[in-house]
């Protein structure tokens, strides 16, 4: 299937529109990689230093024989239930690079915070820099010099793009993702979802509210609802970072184990071959069958990163991400990934994209199933699949297999064993087992993409759409004002908000939370608003949420228009918005629009944050070490990246 032109255009523009820093970064990743071997070219104290703390037979292997040597960078703690896995995979992976004749050393620790621990406290105001953060410790660890090639290992919100902006820092290297996979099902998440709507009432106490969500949340492995972590992972398989089939595979098991070797193996270049049913060329044997798959010494190449990662990878992940109604922490996130490779991409791409792109699947918050269930369905392979054939993605890319892309429709499975060990095969996907969760592109949930740009006199801003409900992608009433989150709720909880409502002829209120952009706060996610806003809309009154601060992956059902840029902390819309003033929110024509006369509006003046909100932002929970990293901040449509 050819190229859709629309995705072959915007491919196009921004490739012409990087060419000048994309060049610059291929030209240092070139540099880095014509370098001498890390062992010819340390001095001899170096070396020592570096080897002092392994066993006798590692380090032969690096100073004498020159064995590869894989840098291992982790986001274990094990305060994630999706890293907590990750614990064991250290000693997994040294012993299989040791079975392939190389060394693999912890090269470090990035921290990784969860914002379901974080959400509504303080201490989220720390998240969205705790990318940056983590970027940065990448750099740190691999910044030893002493290796051939790196595995990354983490999963979540921040970690995953934080890993990979710092590894493309080291884009000579040979680099493969390896994630732990989710937690086995638990209390389904519209349930979870209607507790914590009963909560906001009052209608439950804390005592249901905590027995809800330790049956959500309950056992090692990734939140099951589609959120920034799963769509972490649904987009490094449609970039060709993972083993295919990786991403939701479960924890703990003896596929995840073998899994994880077959990344070692893959890192090396030494992946697990097709040993029977493929053309001369290598290419995979036909749409149905099985590819066992079994371990050699000699394989393709693992490209580096610097080159995998190119426009047309990004563009793949931009096409997944809205064809799965992914997590809108991905306009900011993938935006400062993209420009880590020397590519610059903007929310004009992405809205060009969800244009033609059509949503594929109905996970939660979009719809009732989870990511397991997604996976029983068909998951990634799949997706992939289907936007392949129907020219949604790029197929000529490089990925960190030989086999390109479309290795990446296919599903792992364990077929008996070998004397190297455990065998693998990759089946096709197949047609999807269940309609109500994923569909082909033949008849999707939607024509369009579920993300959507929105601009006018309030700023740009993005809406996710593709759980909110027909009847609400157009919400015009008037605004009421909020400085902080806890206003909001305040306000709610003292019934303020519903009277607001009940008031206005349009039966609805727009709630306007300002002063938690990048620059203001962080940009915290603002999660805690959902059940609140979401019990108003369910009474049927007409709601909105317009805020330069984030809402979670797992939102959805009340419109938002958020991330809007400029924040009202740079002086932006937001800050002289009043109480009464209409707000339109069209998700339809992709308007954020203030009905206020023209020169009413240049003439009104424009807040300042008020200083008590100021000192406040800035002082405990560590946030006083992050002023810098506000202060530079870029906006949101720029990745909120601080080190630029």
């Amino acid at each position: 299937m050819a190229l859709h032109s629309a995705v072959s255009d915007i491919t196009a523009r921004i490739s012409e529109r990087s060419r000048p820093t994309r060049s610059a970064y291929l030209e240092q990743l070139r540099a880095a990689s014509t370098r001498a071997p890390s062992v010819d070219r340390m001095g001899c104290a170096n070396l020592a230093h570096a080897v002092a703390g392994i066993p006798l037979d590692d380090r032969f292997k690096i100073v004498t024989q020159h064995a590869p040597n894989i840098g291992i960078v982790t986001a274990y703690n094990d305060m994630l239930s999706a890293h907590a896995p990750l614990q064991s995979y250290p000693a997994l992976i040294k012993d299989e690079a040791r079975k392939l004749g190389a060394t693999a050393q912890v090269a470090g620790g990035v921290p990784a915070m969860c914002d379901g621990v974080t959400q509504g406290t303080s201490g989220m105001e720390l998240s969205l820099f705790s990318r940056d953060v983590i970027a940065m410790a990448t750099a740190v660890a691999l910044s030893h010099d002493m290796f051939d090639a790196a595995l990354m290992l983490g999963v979540c919100d921040k970690i995953v793009p934080g890993l990979l902006i710092g590894a493309l820092q080291f884009g000579h290297l040979p680099t493969v993702f390896v994630p732990a996979g989710p937690m086995p099902s638990g209390l389904p998440n519209k349930e979870k979802a209607r507790v914590r709507e009963q909560a906001a009432q009052g209608l439950v106490g804390r005592e249901a509210m905590l027995e809800a969500e330790l049956k959500s949340y309950h056992s090692p492995g990734t939140c099951t609802f589609y959120g920034t972590a799963n769509s972490n992972q649904m987009l490094l398989e449609a970039m060709g970072l993972h083993v295919p089939g990786t991403a939701f595979v479960a924890p703990g098991g003896a596929l995840r184990d073998e899994l994880t070797r077959e990344a070692v193996r893959t890192v090396l270049g030494k992946p697990t071959q097709f040993s029977a049913g493929l053309a001369s060329e290598g290419k995979l044997a036909p749409s149905g069958g099985s590819v066992v798959r079994e371990a050699t010494s000699v394989g393709a190449k693992c490209r580096p990163i610097g080159q995998i990662v190119d426009e047309r990878a990004i563009v793949n992940a931009m096409v997944a991400l809205l064809a799965t109604g992914g997590s809108t922490n991905h306009l900011i996130h993938w935006v400062a990934v993209a420009r880590a490779a020397g590519i610059v991409i903007d929310w004009n791409d992405f809205s060009a994209l969800s244009d033609v792109v059509p949503l594929l699947t109905h996970v939660y918050p979009n719809g009732s199933a989870d990511v397991n269930q997604f996976q029983a369905a068909g998951g990634t392979g799949l997706v992939i699949r289907e936007l392949l054939d129907a020219g949604f993605m790029h197929e000529d890319v490089l990925t960190v297999r030989e086999c390109g892309i479309r290795e990446y429709t296919r599903e792992p499975a364990l077929v008996g064993s070998s004397s190297s060990g455990s065998l693998l095969a990759w089946h096709d996907a197949g047609d999807s087992k269940d309609d109500t969760i994923v569909r082909p592109v033949a008849s999707p949930f939607s024509p369009s993409g579920g993300l959507k740009l929105l601009q006018g006199n309030l700023g740009r801003s993005v809406i996710k759409v593709s759980a909110v409900p027909d009847d609400r992608h157009l919400i015009e009433a008037p605004a009421r004002v909020f400085d902080s989150q806890e206003a909001l709720l305040a306000a709610f909880n003292t019934g303020e908000l519903e009277r607001n409502c009940e008031e206005n002829a349009a039966r609805g209120v727009v709630c306007v939370v300002r002063w938690q952009g990048p620059q203001a706060n962080g940009m915290p996610e603002l999660h805690k608003l959902t059940p609140p806003l979401a019990v108003l809309q369910g009474k049927g009154f007409r709601v909105a949420l317009v805020t330069d601060g984030r809402m979670s992956g797992a939102s959805g059902k009340v419109p938002a228009a958020i991330h809007v840029s400029p924040e009202a902390a740079a002086g932006g819309p937001l800050a002289k918005v009043r109480d009464g003033d209409v707000i339109r929110v069209d998700a339809v024509a992709g308007e954020l629009l203030v009905l206020v006369l023209e020169a009413e509006w240049a003439a009104r003046p424009v807040d300042l944050m008020p200083d008590d909100l100021r000192q406040r932002n800035g002082i405990g929970m560590g946030r006083e070490l992050f002023t810098g990293m506000r202060r530079h901040a870029l906006t949101a449509e720029e990745g909120a990246l601080s080190w630029m």
